[in-house]
């Protein structure tokens, strides 16, 4: 087994958070994502499309990257960093030597290139596999040992076993709304993570990102909230999936570009959502009653 000392100079600083990202927590999620970090527990973020989970983890690795003694007047502020933070979209072509690595031929010589997981497990980053059930199951299957008592990596073509960094932490997230049979999460993979639920914010909250995030009014950013939370009504009834916060910083931000609110909202979130007649028709009779 690999000894996880020999990495301490491997170079991760693309892959630290520079600046602290814009976050406001819904429930306790932030307590909760500490507590499992100091546990080495990983962490499934489930929710739909555009409620934050991406922008949830960066958050946590700057949080988590600040010190945690107190500065007293005696003692000096010592410099902060976040944690570093390897994020992996993942899709169906996505293969264990993405993750891992892959011997590469550079000149007259093969050498050998890590992939982002194995980078992470090295130098104790947090690792995120975004929309994992994405990726096949004979990729996912890899993460086991990396997700239990054991924590380490098995490189097979090297004939390696990486113990992981003590600082490590493996978070994955999906969609359940857009999951079905042949696409979800083995129970053999899920029963290894504490799971996180990250749906849609309340308004007051949603208001006060999308004003944030789009720069627009107090005033649009409520009207756009309340478009958010009666378009979320209309799943089931021929919308997959309600509006996303995503979405609606989008029509702020061509709000406060110059756009009359009603086409903003038009493209931005009836025509993004759905290509369904009906629905968007629907969707528009709710943005006009909120923005007359």
């Amino acid at each position: 087994m690999a000894n996880k000392d020999t990495y301490t100079s491997y170079q991760t600083e693309e892959y630290y958070i520079k600046e602290e990202p814009f976050y406001l927590p819904v429930a306790d999620e932030v307590e909760l994502f500490e507590v499992a970090y100091s546990q080495q527990m990983p962490i499934l973020l489930k929710g739909p499309t555009g409620t934050g989970k991406t922008r949830f983890v960066e958050y946590m690795c700057y949080r988590l990257g600040k010190p945690l003694t107190k500065i007293t007047k005696k003692s000096q502020p010592t410099s902060t960093t976040s944690i570093p933070l390897m994020t992996i979209a993942c899709h169906e072509d996505l293969t264990a030597s993405d993750l891992v690595g892959r011997y590469l031929l550079q000149g007259d010589e093969t050498k050998w290139m890590d992939g982002p997981l194995a980078r992470a497990v090295k130098v104790g980053a947090i690792c995120y596999l975004d929309e994992v059930v994405e990726a096949r199951k004979d990729t996912t299957v890899l993460i086991h040992p990396l997700t239990d008592h054991r924590r380490y990596l098995p490189i097979d073509k090297r004939g390696e076993v990486i113990e992981a960094h003590k600082d490590f932490l493996m978070v994955i997230s999906y969609n359940p709304g857009y999951q079905s049979a042949l696409k979800d999460l083995k129970h053999s993979t899920r029963q290894r993570f504490m799971a996180l639920e990250l749906n849609s914010p309340p308004p007051d909250i949603e208001a006060k990102i999308i004003e944030h995030e789009s720069g627009v009014s107090p005033e649009i950013s409520l009207s756009l909230a309340r478009l958010g939370e009666k378009t979320r009504n209309l799943k089931d009834h021929g919308l997959n999936e309600g509006v996303g916060t995503r979405l609606l910083v989008y029509a702020g931000k061509l709000i406060k570009n110059g756009i009359a609110p009603r086409r903003a909202c038009q493209v931005a979130v009836s025509w993004a959502l759905t290509d369904d007649f009906q629905v968007q028709r629907s969707i528009d009779e709710v943005t006009h009653s909120i923005f007359e």
